[in-house]
Formats: structure tokens, C-alpha cells, sequence
């Protein structure tokens, strides 16, 4: 890939559109248990494929959305990282929400925190929103201190429990962080 064609990058990583050959490194992402485990269930590759069919959508619709993450030096596809408005209803809406997914080889190697710092950037300036939010479940440690080291902080008041995800299920309650234009973080 040319480095022109990325819309976002940062030291290591591009962040760019998805293309076809994303999709099963993508399944095989989606279908790891350590990856999905925050999530009610992996999924299949044909669900996989539905996801990044509406990452594509969301991005026709709003200008924006989960860039597709590779590494610059390799070339290889890593996961996604961006931006995308729920599609479901909370009572903190409208929002824009900062999520992301990487392969488990590449955990712990802040890469998360490196393209959702860009993305931070990229939201508060040409995209120019106020506010960016990001939820997950109290247990997902590991992207609560991603949300943290990009300048979020916990918002209770914005917690909630996700619609849906039945009474009692264990991944219902979601934590709610955020970070207004010109607090994010270093």
C-alpha cells in the first residue's frame, strides 16, 4: 500500500480503508477467544464479513469510521481502530465512540494507544467534534487503560447497561470514558 492512500499514521502503524484482503486476517481476529472475550460470542466468517460491511456503510453515511490497522514496516493487517457512532440507543446520545480491536501478537506493544492517539487528533481536528466517548465492560482492563492513556477519563453518570444484552448477562454493564477537544491526552 502507498503511504499517500493511508488517511491516518503514526510511527508504526497506517491507518487506512479496509480492502478485500482484510477480510480473513479480520475473521481470524474475530474468532479469537482471548480477542472476543469481552463480547458476547466470536464470530463467524460470515458475520465477520457483515461487520466490515457496515464499517464501509458507516464510513458512506458519516465520513468516518474503524480505519483498518497495518503495520507500516510489514505491511500486515494488525485489526482496526476509529471512530463510529452506536447504533443503538444510549442516553448519552449523540456520541461518537473510539474503539478498537487488535490481534492478540500484537498486544501489549501500545499500538492501540498509538493509532487511537491519531485518531483522537484526527476526530478533534478535521473531523471537529466536541467529545469522544468510549465504553466497555469494568473487567476489560486492558482497554480501560488504553482509554486512560489517551486523555479519557470515567464518566459514571454516562454508564449503562447495553440493550442488547439480556438482564443478568455477565457483559451487560459498560463503563463509560470520554475526553473533550483540547484535554486528550499526550
Amino acid at each position: 500500500m502507498d503511504t499517500e492512500a493511508a488517511i491516518l499514521q503514526t510511527e508504526r502503524l497506517l491507518l487506512r480503508r479496509w480492502r478485500a484482503a482484510d477480510r480473513e486476517p479480520f475473521a481470524q481476529l474475530n474468532a479469537d477467544t482471548r480477542v472476543m472475550q469481552f463480547f458476547p460470542s466470536r464470530l463467524s466468517r460470515q458475520e465477520s464479513d457483515r461487520a466490515v460491511d457496515r464499517i464501509e456503510a458507516h464510513f458512506a453515511e458519516h465520513g468516518f469510521g474503524s480505519f483498518a490497522a497495518e503495520l507500516r514496516n510489514q505491511r500486515l493487517f494488525i485489526g482496526f481502530v476509529g471512530l463510529a457512532v452506536p447504533n443503538f440507543a444510549v442516553h448519552f446520545a449523540p456520541c461518537v465512540e473510539i474503539g478498537w480491536r487488535i490481534a492478540t501478537e500484537h498486544w501489549r506493544q501500545g499500538l492501540a494507544t498509538e493509532a487511537a492517539r491519531a485518531v483522537l487528533h484526527y476526530a478533534f481536528g478535521p473531523l471537529g467534534l466536541h467529545e469522544v466517548v468510549s465504553f466497555t465492560v469494568p473487567a476489560n482492563l486492558a482497554s480501560r487503560r488504553v482509554m486512560e492513556k489517551i486523555g479519557m477519563t470515567r464518566c459514571p453518570e454516562y454508564d449503562f447497561d447495553h440493550p442488547r444484552l439480556p438482564e443478568g448477562h455477565p457483559l451487560r454493564r459498560h463503563v463509560v470514558y470520554r475526553v473533550l477537544r483540547g484535554v486528550e491526552g499526550p
